[in-house]
């Protein structure tokens, strides 16, 4: 098996693990409920930071001056 066959067996299997788990989330109503609470969670934390320290570091690297 080479390096390439590997990486695309490795994908495949990946891919079908996350379709399994996701079938499960969604066939049960508490697991649902916890994914929608863990996704506004990282959504209200973690992503609102990232995109914060996106958009600074854009307007930092575009030249203008900060508006004070």
């Amino acid at each position: 098996m080479t390096s390439r066959q590997a990486g695309t067996a490795a994908n495949a299997i990946m891919a079908a693990a996350a379709l399994g788990a996701a079938v499960i989330v969604l066939r049960r109503a508490t697991l649902r409920r916890l994914a929608w609470r863990l996704t506004r969670t990282y959504v209200a934390g973690p992503m609102a930071a990232w995109g914060a320290t996106t958009v600074r570091d854009a307007w930092q690297a575009s030249g203008r001056r900060r508006v004070s």
